[in-house]
């Protein structure tokens, strides 16, 4: 329970640090695993904002999704190799649907980012900074939760 903790709060501190919600994620989770890899957290980038902004699916749990993919995934193309991955994938998705009831970014912090004038007030109202590292914490705190019951691989 203490290394949950202690990853939660890591995540809060790289997002509130400038990382986004899913670099905030990858990077703690690839941390906790001691994954070392020039792409992390490079390549989750482009997934804040519910993908570069859309108001898609949340860049914390996207980030999660990555962060599965790097524990429990694989480079073999075999359908029993994916079965894990997916299931957890799933069981994320699901939980953090079912504690917010929504996944989709702009339903949870209530703006459409895509729009200047709504990313501005979000800005200065600082709405990410009061909404999102609670996303990002309950993302990290279910992946912990995972790697306490499963073995992740790295292949």
């Amino acid at each position: 329970m203490n290394q949950e903790k202690d990853a939660a709060e890591e995540a809060m501190r790289n997002f509130l640090n400038g990382y986004n919600c899913a670099q905030s994620v990858l990077l703690t989770i690839a941390n906790h695993h001691k994954v070392r890899n020039a792409l992390i957290p490079k390549i989750a980038t482009g997934f804040g904002g519910g993908i570069g902004r859309c108001g898609s699916v949340c860049g914390a749990l996207t980030g999660g999704v990555m962060a599965l993919g790097m524990s429990y995934g694989t480079n073999e193309p075999s359908q029993e190799e994916r079965a894990q991955c997916y299931e957890l994938a799933h069981e994320l998705y699901t939980k953090f649907a079912q504690r917010y009831e929504t996944v989709f970014c702009n339903e949870l912090i209530g703006y459409d980012l895509s729009k200047p004038e709504e990313l501005d007030k979000v800005r200065s109202e600082k709405i990410f900074e009061k909404k999102c590292p609670d996303f990002v914490r309950t993302v990290v705190q279910i992946l912990m939760d995972f790697d306490a019951k499963n073995k992740p691989s790295y292949r």
